[in-house]
């Protein structure tokens, strides 16, 4: 049986799954919180990014930011709620740039916000800008659909 692996967007923590078309309930299975509730996961070190990045087997999609960042703030409840659309079809990870700058280094990030599209750990796209929410969920059903 085909399985998925996802992060739980409420503990971080990774989560083996059967695939399915439809989920009436995933509940984590460290924190017992509801894996169809999905939201952006805040990223804290260069470790907990590599672990979710390299583990998990559906499409990443991550929020390069920083506090001081007009634009990055304007962003931000997008990027939430687009996030919600796609509950244990892909992770979303928000990097602040001033907290873990060797992931922003890594990607070569030299604007923001930017986000990135990760499929096994490998960038396959990447916008800059607070995209609106009609163009960024656009642009989010590419990657993952």
């Amino acid at each position: 049986m085909e399985t998925i692996i996802i992060a739980c967007p409420h503990c971080k923590s990774l989560n083996k799954l059967p695939k399915k078309d439809s989920y009436k309930k995933a509940i984590c299975g460290k924190c017992k919180s509801n894996l169809l509730d999905n939201k952006p996961i805040a990223i804290n070190n260069t470790e907990e990014f590599k672990k979710i990045v390299s583990n998990v087997n559906v499409p990443v999609i991550v929020d390069f930011w920083a506090v001081w960042c007009g634009p990055c703030q304007m962003f931000a409840p997008t990027f939430e709620s687009v996030a919600k659309n796609y509950p244990l079809k892909a992770n979303f990870l928000k990097v602040n740039t001033e907290e873990v700058p060797e992931v922003a280094a890594e990607f070569g990030i030299r604007s923001i916000p930017t986000i990135i599209a990760l499929k096994e750990s490998i960038e396959v796209d990447r916008v800059m800008g607070a995209l609106p929410e009609f163009q960024f969920s656009m642009w989010a059903d590419k990657i993952i659909e």
